[in-house]
């Protein structure tokens, strides 16, 4: 048996990761194919050596650009590739570019696909990976979920019950896996709680009014908490443009960080505010209250039974927010059905299951 795996940005590593030891476990032929979507080495390359996978066994290289011209440069690079390997599987993972385009290459190949994290929806077509996500769910021939709401997803929308198999978070997997080693880096002039931020999200960042007011109140956030802001490229240079100054110094704007470093601030942060899928769940799991700068999820279990917040991006929210949990309010949950570590080794018996 032979199985591709398709990634292209950090999330997808954390996910792959487990699916990968798995079938290294069985003795399964793996290839890895990297689109390039993410190229700076603290967002890509760290990622393949705290995981504990192998480079790539292909890199598409295909950098930054429009989402048409991402999807169109993965598609005509991968495709030779899949015609070169014939898999017995592709497994595409999440809900970035490498993920649809991978999709379609393979269907139109007639090769067998399989969605990891399938079915998930924020019910917002203005966000590119919900489009992502519905066209992937469409086409792939197995669909892996991570909650059973997801499942639900996919039945509403008509996809057969026998390709959905409900298998629990992967993502999880690897947090499990990793976290005796996580420890947080140190930072001058942190000693005691604080705040940790992540931000990528065009809605939040691309619109220069909506990037400043966040800035402004994470600025303004109690003088006894810092605020830890490892910033993604794209942040970081939309927060260029504007020439912004930080007018606060215990407000740290840091480079990107390893996987190992950032579970391991997270773990300890007495709050974590994001717009990040992954790091919903990853603060669910960990019990750390999360405030997700959005109005809405594709990760509503995070809400429904873990430990995170919708709020929006007003600063005086915000700010309130932060202040409820500092007075001992955040918000409680639970980890969810199947979170569990073992989600990685339930795809590889189904894909095994499948291929007899």
């Amino acid at each position: 048996m032979h199985i591709l795996h398709v990634v292209g940005a950090r999330p997808n590593f954390m996910k792959a990761a487990p699916v990968y030891r798995a079938c290294v476990a069985r003795g399964i032929r793996q290839t890895i194919v990297h689109s390039g979507q993410h190229y700076d080495a603290n967002m890509s390359d760290i990622f393949f050596t705290q995981l504990g996978i192998p480079q790539p066994d292909f890199n598409l290289e295909v950098g930054s650009g429009s989402h048409a011209q991402q999807t169109a440069t993965i598609m005509q690079r991968m495709e030779p590739i899949v015609i070169e390997q014939r898999p017995d599987w592709v497994l595409v993972y999440g809900d970035v570019n490498s993920t649809l385009a991978g999709t379609i290459v393979c269907s139109k190949l007639g090769q067998l696909v399989a969605h990891v994290e399938a079915g998930l929806r924020s019910f917002d077509r203005t966000m590119p990976e919900e489009i992502n996500r519905l066209l992937t769910d469409q086409v792939a021939d197995l669909l892996f979920t991570h909650s059973e709401e997801a499942a639900e997803n996919l039945t509403s929308e008509g996809v057969a019950a026998e390709r959905i198999h409900f298998v629990g978070n992967v993502m999880i997997d690897t947090l499990i896996r990793l976290l005796p080693q996580c420890e947080p880096p140190q930072f001058p002039g942190v000693n005691g709680r604080y705040v940790l931020v992540t931000l990528h999200r065009p809605s939040n960042v691309d619109n220069p009014a909506a990037l400043h007011q966040i800035m402004r109140a994470l600025e303004r956030v109690d003088q006894s908490l810092a605020v830890i802001f490892p910033v993604h490229p794209r942040t970081r240079r939309r927060l260029e443009e504007q020439a912004y100054k930080i007018d606060n110094p215990q407000l740290h704007l840091i480079e990107p960080l390893g996987y190992q470093e950032f579970i391991g601030l997270q773990r300890n942060a007495t709050a974590v505010i994001t717009d990040s899928g992954g790091v919903q769940e990853e603060t669910t799991f960990l019990q750390i209250p999360c405030l997700t700068l959005r109005s809405n999820t594709e990760r509503p279990v995070t809400v429904t039974i873990g430990t995170n917040k919708l709020i929006g991006s007003d600063p005086d929210r915000i700010i309130s927010e932060i202040n409820a949990i500092l007075a001992g309010n955040g918000k409680k949950g639970a980890i969810p059905t199947l979170w569990d570590g073992h989600a990685g080794e339930r795809i590889v018996d189904i894909l095994m299951a499948s291929h007899l």
